[in-house]
């Protein structure tokens, strides 16, 4: 019996049975139909065979994780230099990029992160961050145009966008190697974060790339290309790290590279622990013109611990000691050695939280940085006492602590005298200051919290050797930080403060008013976790 199908224009016969009459007639048609068929049997194997690899390949990653976090930030400022009047004739806030300065000044700002840490195998760990952050739409006056009203092809006369405003930059980028060469090593290598300890010499090494936000401390870059190992023999810890802060060509001698050992062990009762560390700062960044030195060698050798004598305090403190070489200018015509000291002594008190539904929360810390009288670059000699700021990341005001790193004041600019220099501003919050802080915390619902911190400063040495009114009370500074949780991922957060000038700024008065007016920060914050 034959059965007959039809295909398009073509038959196909084909005996249903199998025997001496059985017979297959094919047209060309067929035939080319029967080789397509074999070709895409063909393919159809080597993409098995390829998922096949592909599919060992893939298990060799255990595990993906994908999260990052989006930020956005409204920010007012007023009087940040101190000023009654801004304008160009007055110091602006380092870093500011809208324009005039004025004493009034808001924007916005955003920053997205992405995260990627992938399990290769169960020793081996890689991380990458990207991030954006950015003021929203900052537009520069071209030098080309010579008044604002002229046309350009944005619309906008005269202003160009900020190229640089929506690039993606590298965060983190590295790779984690487990129980490497033997059990209790692990080695980082690569673009990571480093902190030690509260963070007082090593915890943040904050940029802004391609100046894309003006309110610099809020940048999210803290990482450092670095390679780390440590060494787990529980309950020590031994931490050896290296560091390339500054490259400029390849070539040049003007490298500034971090080395350190840092030493921890947590002991058996009162949740005590102590470490301690060296790290060194080998910066050559300072173009020497005469025949001295131009190295900056900053040791710091110090000591840190921690403990709860009862279960509701915790006490801790940490002392530093600075040595090594200082380089301060170009024109500094002696050789001169570096001697200073840093203390951090705080205490935390819950005695309360227990007691009550608001869960309070006291504490109180003292911070005292050595100091060096101001002098004159070219013909200072002697040891320099002042205090390097180091790549400290832990912060406890909102204003005072960032003059000297991204802002400067009316009465003391930052200093200037030519090119390749150490650029610092003679009231820099980082040196030559003692910093009292009180601060507290309460939780009126489980998804609210508000904070308070009130800071004292004074600075140890003149910032003017010619006028002795310029030592003694810095300034004192209130920050109410509030911060409600509105879901798991997502939380909304309100920052106020106000740095009120002491009495080192009363003796200075600018073209446009004197330079002790209250200073306010206002940040208003959204932040979706993901």
């Amino acid at each position: 019996m034959i059965d007959i199908y039809k295909h398009g224009r073509s038959t196909l016969f084909y005996s249903n049975g199998i025997g001496p009459n059985f017979k297959i007639k094919l047209n060309l048609k067929h035939q080319n139909l029967i080789g397509g068929i074999m070709k895409f049997l063909k393919i159809a194997c080597v993409l098995a065979v390829a998922l096949c690899l592909a599919g060992s390949v893939y298990a060799e990653t255990q595990s993906v994780k994908v999260s990052g976090d989006l930020t956005m930030r409204g920010i007012y400022r007023n009087q940040y230099n101190y000023l009654s009047k801004g304008g160009n004739a007055e110091p602006s806030p380092a870093g500011v990029r809208t324009g005039n300065t004025q004493v009034d000044q808001s924007w916005f700002m955003s920053t997205a992160e992405v995260e990627i840490d992938a399990d290769l195998t169960d020793n081996v760990q890689t991380v990458i961050r990207l991030v954006n952050q950015r003021d929203w739409n900052v537009y520069g006056y071209g030098a080309g145009y010579t008044n604002a009203t002229a046309l350009a092809t944005n619309g906008r006369g005269g202003y160009t966008a900020n190229a640089d405003e929506f690039q993606v930059i590298v965060d983190l980028a590295y790779v984690t190697l487990k129980d490497f060469i033997y059990s209790p090593l692990t080695v980082t290598i690569g673009r990571q974060d480093l902190w030690f300890g509260k963070g007082f010499i090593v915890g943040a090494n904050l940029q802004v790339p391609a100046n894309t936000i003006s309110a610099g401390e809020y940048t999210t870059v803290w990482s450092f290309d670095a390679i780390k190992a440590v060494l787990d023999y529980d309950p020590w810890t031994i931490t050896a790290v290296y560091s390339k802060i500054f490259e400029d060509a390849i070539q040049a001698n003007d490298d500034v590279d971090l080395w350190g050992v840092n030493v921890g062990y947590k002991f058996d009762s009162y949740k005590a622990e102590m470490e301690g560390y060296w790290f060194w700062k080998h910066s050559q960044d300072v173009l020497k013109f005469g025949a001295t030195k131009n190295q900056n060698e900053v040791h710091n050798i110090g000591l840190r611990g921690s403990f709860d004598p009862i279960d509701v305090v915790t006490l801790s403190a940490e002392g530093v000691y600075q040595c090594g070489q200082y380089v301060g200018s170009p024109v500094q015509n002696a050789n001169r050695d570096r001697s200073a000291w840093a203390l951090d002594v705080s205490g935390e008190l819950r005695y309360f939280t227990d007691k009550f539904s608001w869960k309070p929360k006291l504490g109180a810390e003292f911070i005292w940085y050595s100091g060096q009288e101001d002098e004159d670059a070219a013909s200072a000699q002697g040891t320099y006492h002042g205090w390097d700021g180091m790549y400290r990341g832990k912060f406890d005001s909102a204003i005072r602590e960032f003059v000297g790193k991204f802002y400067q004041t009316g009465r003391f600019p930052v200093a200037g005298n030519t090119s390749n220099q150490v650029v610092s501003s003679r009231d820099a919050s980082f040196t030559n200051q003692y910093q009292m802080i009180f601060m507290g915390s309460i939780q009126p619902i489980e998804s609210l919290n508000l904070k308070a911190n009130y800071n004292l400063f004074w600075n140890q040495e003149n910032y003017q050797q010619t006028d002795d009114k310029t030592k003694g009370f810095v300034g004192q500074e209130v920050d109410l930080t509030a911060t409600w949780d509105y879901t798991e991922d997502v939380s909304f957060g309100l920052l106020m403060g106000w740095f009120v000038p002491g009495t080192v700024y009363d003796a200075g008065v600018g073209p446009n008013g004197s330079t002790n007016h209250v200073a306010t920060d206002v940040v208003g914050t959204v932040k979706v976790s993901f």
